[in-house]
C-alpha cells in the first residue's frame, strides 16, 4: 500500500456549520474538481461590453520597492473578498466596495503561497478558516471572520511541514507549498514545493515530495503518500537500482482536485529533480509527469496515468485534473481531464483512471548523446483530442512578419548553432536543441475551464519554443550552474517578450469533451510594438479562464496586458480592456450583497510572462448601476 505514517480514518465526516453561497467563489476553481464555472447570468454576451472597473485594491505595501507577481485568485465567501498577497499578507475586503476588513501579517518575512489559500467552512464546533501554505514551509490557519490565528491547529495556528519524514537531506534546504491545500471533510492535503532544480544536489537527492494528509482542526498527520516509491511499492521497479533514495522533485506543486462524492483525490505530480537530465534515473520513473489518484481519507493508492515517462523537459502534470461528465451513447461517464506542459490533453474515466479516447504509445527519437541517458523509447498521446499546442517545430516554423523581428531570431538560431527537434528528442551533448512546447507550455499550472452544458472545455495555452544545452561539467556532475543544461528561450526578455516561434504565440482553444474534437481555436492577445495589421499575434500568457452560464469566459493571462471576455460557444471575442500589468492569476466572478454580479482578477506581472509595470493590484469590474 502506497502510503506510510498514521491512517486514521474519519467517521461520518464533517457537519459544516455553514453553507457557501452558490453565487460565491470559495476556491481558486471556485468548485473542488475545478471547473471555474459559475452559475451567473447577469452578465451575458449582450451587455458584457458595458462592463467598468468599480474598484481597485493595491497590493504592494509603500515600503516594498520590487514588484512581486502572484498567481493566486481571490477567494469571496459570505459577503467577504479574502487575499493571500505576495507581500506577506491576508487580506479580507468589502467585495463591493474593496474596503479592508482586516489584514494579518505573516511572521518572519514569511509569504503566502503563490497560488493562494482554501476556504474550510468549519465544522460546527470550530469556526471557517482560511488555510494556506508557504515559502518557509507552514501551513497558516486564520479565523475567516477576523483574520486571527486558530491556536487549535497545529500547535497555536501555524504546522511546520518541515519535519524530518521530508526533510531527509538536511532541515535547512528549502521547502515550501505553493499552491491551495485541497480539503476534503475535515482532512487538508498538501502537496510540497520541493523543486526540480539541481540546486547544491548533482545526483537528484533532497527534500521529499511526498503528499501528505492533516486533520485541520488539530494539525495532526493522518497519512503520507510516497511520490517516488520505495521498496515493495507499485511503481519501485520503473527507477533504476538505487535511484530512489531520498530522491527529491516528483512532487505536488500544482492544484489538487477533489471528488467528494467518490472521496477520491486527484494529484498531479512533477517532474522528477534533476529535470533537465536523467542520467542515473533510467526507467520512466513513477509517479512522476503523472495523475494520481488516492482515497481522501487514507492515502490509499487508486489508480495513476503518467502523462510523460521519464522527462527531461520539464513537462510536469501540473495543471489541476479537471472533474467533467462525458455523455456517450446514452451513457453519463465520470471523467477527468489531465494536461500538461506538453499541450497534449488526456480524457480519463475518472474512478479507473482508464482513458475514454485510444491513448497511443508512439515511437520518439530516444538515442542520446548525453553519457548514461536511457529515454523511453515511446511517449503517450491520445488519438483525441487533437494537441491543443503545437508540437512540431521546423526551421519554417521560425517567425515571419515584421522584417527586424525576423532577422533577430534567424539570427539567434544560427549564432547559437540551434538544432530543432521532433517532440520529445533527446538533447545533443554540447548543442543547443530547440523544443516545442516549452517549459512554460503548452499548458501551465492553470489548466482549463469546463461549462457543462455547452460541454466545452475551454484553456489557453503558449506556442514557445526552449533552447536546451547539456554540457558535463569538469568533475562530472550535473548542474545549471555553468554550461551544463544551460537554457535559453527562443524569446527575447529585452524587447517586449516576443518569441520566434511562428504566430500565433497564445491561443484560446475549445474542445468538445464528448466528441473529443476542437471545437474552436482563436488568437489570444496582440503585440502592441507591433505595425497596424501585423498586432494579431497572439501573447505568452500564464493564469487561466473562467466560465459562466451566460455563455461568458473570462480571462486575462497573456503579456499584452489585457483583460477580456469571450462568448464560450463560439470564441468570439466581446470586450477587453486594458490592465495595470499582465493577470498571472486565474480571475473570480460572484453576485455580490447589493445584487449585482462583480468579476475580479490580480494584476501583478512579473515572472517570466513579462516585467510588471504600474500595475500591482486586485481589480474588480461589473456592469453600470441601474
Amino acid at each position: 500500500m502506497l502510503m506510510a505514517g498514521a491512517a486514521l480514518a474519519l467517521v461520518g465526516g464533517a457537519a459544516h456549520s455553514q453553507q457557501m453561497p452558490t453565487t460565491d467563489w470559495p476556491g481558486n476553481h471556485r468548485d473542488p474538481g475545478a471547473q471555474r464555472y459559475s452559475p451567473l447570468t447577469q452578465i451575458t454576451p449582450a451587455n458584457v461590453g458595458r462592463l467598468q472597473k468599480v474598484w481597485s485594491y493595491h497590493l504592494r505595501p509603500a515600503n516594498v520597492e520590487r514588484l512581486r507577481p502572484s498567481q493566486a485568485t481571490p477567494l469571496v465567501v459570505n459577503g467577504t473578498m479574502h487575499i493571500f498577497s505576495s507581500y506577506g499578507q491576508v487580506i479580507a475586503l468589502d467585495p463591493a466596495t474593496g474596503r479592508e476588513k482586516w489584514k494579518y501579517d505573516l511572521p518572519d518575512e514569511d509569504v503566502p503561497a503563490t497560488r493562494g489559500g482554501a476556504y474550510w467552512p468549519g465544522d460546527g464546533t470550530l469556526p471557517a478558516a482560511l488555510v494556506f501554505g508557504s515559502r518557509n514551509g507552514r501551513v497558516y490557519a486564520l479565523n475567516a471572520a477576523d483574520g486571527k490565528l486558530t491556536t487549535a491547529f497545529g500547535g497555536g495556528g501555524i504546522l511546520n511541514l518541515k519535519t524530518p519524514e521530508v526533510m531527509v537531506t538536511g532541515m535547512h534546504l528549502p521547502y515550501g507549498l505553493t499552491s491551495p491545500p485541497a480539503l476534503y471533510k475535515n482532512i487538508m492535503i498538501t502537496g510540497a514545493g520541493v523543486g526540480e532544480g539541481p540546486g547544491g544536489s548533482n545526483n537528484g537527492t533532497g527534500p521529499l515530495g511526498d503528499t501528505r494528509a492533516w486533520d485541520i482542526r488539530t494539525g495532526k498527520l493522518l497519512w503520507t503518500f510516497h511520490t517516488v516509491p520505495r521498496k515493495g511499492e507499485l511503481g519501485f521497479d520503473t527507477w533504476e537500482p538505487g535511484s530512489t533514495e531520498k530522491r527529491s522533485g516528483t512532487n505536488v506543486w500544482g492544484h489538487m482536485t477533489v471528488d467528494v462524492e467518490r472521496g477520491i483525490v486527484f494529484m498531479p505530480i512533477g517532474a522528477p529533480n534533476f529535470d533537465r537530465a536523467g542520467v542515473g534515473r533510467a526507467g520512466d520513473n513513477l509517479f512522476s509527469n503523472s495523475i494520481v489518484a488516492v482515497q481522501a481519507d487514507t492515502g490509499k493508492y487508486l489508480w495513476h496515468f503518467q502523462v510523460t515517462h521519464h522527462d527531461i523537459w520539464d513537462y510536469d502534470a501540473g495543471s489541476p485534473p479537471t472533474l467533467i461528465d462525458v455523455k456517450r451513447g446514452g451513457r453519463t461517464i465520470p471523467a477527468i481531464i489531465a494536461t500538461n506542459k506538453s499541450g497534449l490533453v488526456f480524457i480519463l474515466d475518472r474512478v479507473t483512471g482508464k482513458p475514454l479516447y485510444d491513448v497511443i504509445e508512439k515511437p520518439v527519437p530516444h538515442d542520446s548523446t548525453v553519457p548514461g541517458e536511457k529515454l523511453s523509447p515511446t511517449q503517450p498521446y491520445p488519438a483525441k483530442p487533437e494537441p491543443t499546442a503545437r508540437i512540431t517545430f521546423s526551421r519554417d516554423e521560425l517567425y515571419k512578419g515584421v522584417a527586424s523581428h525576423q532577422a533577430y531570431c534567424e539570427k539567434l538560431v544560427d549564432d547559437n548553432r540551434m538544432i530543432l527537434v521532433p517532440q520529445y528528442s533527446p538533447m545533443v551533448l554540447g548543442r543547443y536543441t530547440l523544443h516545442l512546447p516549452a517549459s512554460q507550455g503548452g499548458i501551465n499550472y492553470y489548466g482549463g475551464s469546463f461549462d457543462p452544458d455547452r460541454r466545452l472545455y475551454v484553456v489557453n495555452v503558449n506556442n514557445l519554443a526552449q533552447a536546451i544545452r547539456v554540457m558535463k561539467r569538469p568533475d562530472g556532475s550535473y548542474n545549471n550552474e555553468g554550461p551544463l543544461a544551460g537554457l535559453r528561450r527562443l524569446w527575447d526578455p529585452g524587447n517586449d517578450n516576443m518569441p520566434c516561434t511562428a504566430t500565433p504565440w497564445g491561443q484560446l482553444v475549445a474542445v468538445n469533451v464528448d466528441t473529443g474534437d476542437i471545437a474552436w481555436r482563436k488568437t489570444l492577445g496582440v503585440t502592441d510594438s507591433f505595425p497596424a495589421g501585423m498586432q494579431e499575434t497572439g501573447r505568452p500568457g500564464l493564469g487561466g479562464s473562467i466560465l459562466t452560464a451566460s455563455g461568458l469566459t473570462f480571462i486575462g493571462a497573456t503579456t499584452d496586458r489585457r483583460f477580456r471576455a469571450f462568448e464560450t460557444a463560439t470564441g468570439r471575442e466581446l470586450w477587453t480592456t486594458r490592465l495595470p500589468a499582465s493577470a498571472q492569476a486565474t480571475p473570480a466572478t460572484w453576485l455580490g450583497a447589493d445584487g449585482r454580479q462583480y468579476v475580479a482578477v490580480t494584476a501583478t506581472g512579473g515572472g517570466i510572462v513579462g516585467a510588471a509595470l504600474e500595475g500591482d493590484e486586485v481589480v474588480v469590474f461589473a456592469l453600470p448601476k441601474p
